[in-house]
């Protein structure tokens, strides 16, 4: 009986211990997520992290089929350019203009109709599917595409979920170690904290508030840049439809329930000011 005690008394300071120092690693290395001011755990320098974008990002490049449709490309381009003119200029007010100070944007659009998905990675390294272009449409429907995407990058959702990930499943080692120790697992993981687990077969599905978070500041970007967000509604319609047994990638393996919806319907008005002032 007293090895038992002892034993759940140990149990039980190693708990609290692991507790305290989470906590602290939350205190100190918690940041603020544009617009919704929330605190948001980042264990990952930024520095390995725009490292690794730039190998992960130039593997999938040569993995993949880069679109030859010229029409389709420079629209890709011209709307990912204005939402990244915006996102700099948005963070800029916000006193947060050093976040992406040493980005430099690239779109590229990747030829596989099958794949309904985009995705950000630190750095501004931006891929669209070809897949999801008829749920878009036109550059309005591209421009809520991508400024979501943006929404999730700038926000630092992925350096959020690649921190939980490494707490969680490798027990809260550095990035350099876990990249040193289980390199092709921690690979796999970062694609996926990015929203291109489908490219890895890792699913690392975006909370509810992640989502949420990047609708939000997407609406927000895509009306700086000269997109009417009123059309987000739309879009999101059409994606709704889309998500069936299998919903597609982009609505991060769950279908978009109605309540996302009425959610945009309430940030538009949050929006429409930029939206108005840049037609003028």
């Amino acid at each position: 009986m007293k090895n038992q005690a002892k034993n759940s008394n140990n149990v039980l300071q190693t708990f609290w211990r692991l507790l305290i120092v989470f906590g602290l690693i939350f205190l100190v290395k918690c940041a603020e997520v544009p617009l919704t001011q929330r605190k948001s755990l980042h264990l990952m320098p930024q520095s390995q992290l725009l490292t690794l974008s730039l190998q992960q990002y130039s593997k999938v490049l040569k993995k993949s089929k880069l679109s030859r449709d010229r029409k389709k490309v420079l629209i890709v381009n011209r709307v990912g350019k204005r939402i990244a003119i915006a996102a700099e200029d948005f963070l800029e007010e916000s006193g947060l203009g050093r976040q992406i100070r040493n980005y430099d944007w690239e779109f590229n659009l990747l030829e596989d109709d099958k794949v309904i998905n985009a995705w950000c990675m630190p750095g501004g390294k931006v891929a669209v599917y070809t897949g999801i272009l008829p749920i878009a449409r036109n550059d309005t429907g591209l421009a809520v595409i991508i400024g979501h995407e943006v929404g999730h990058a700038i926000a630092n959702h992925g350096n959020e979920r690649m921190s939980q990930a490494l707490l969680v499943s490798m027990g809260g080692m550095a990035l350099s170690v876990a990249l040193s120790e289980k390199p092709a697992h921690t690979r796999n993981l970062y694609m996926a904290a990015f929203g291109a687990g489908a490219s890895v077969g890792i699913l690392l599905p975006y909370s509810r508030l992640h989502e949420s978070e990047a609708d939000r500041i997407g609406l927000v970007l895509m009306a700086r840049a000269g997109y009417d967000p009123r059309e987000a509604v739309s879009f999101w319609g059409r994606m709704n439809k889309k998500a069936g047994p299998k919903p597609p990638e982009f609505l991060s393996t769950h279908p978009a329930p109605a309540s996302r919806i009425a959610a945009i319907k309430v940030h538009i008005s949050e929006a429409m000011p930029y939206y108005q002032r840049s037609r003028k």
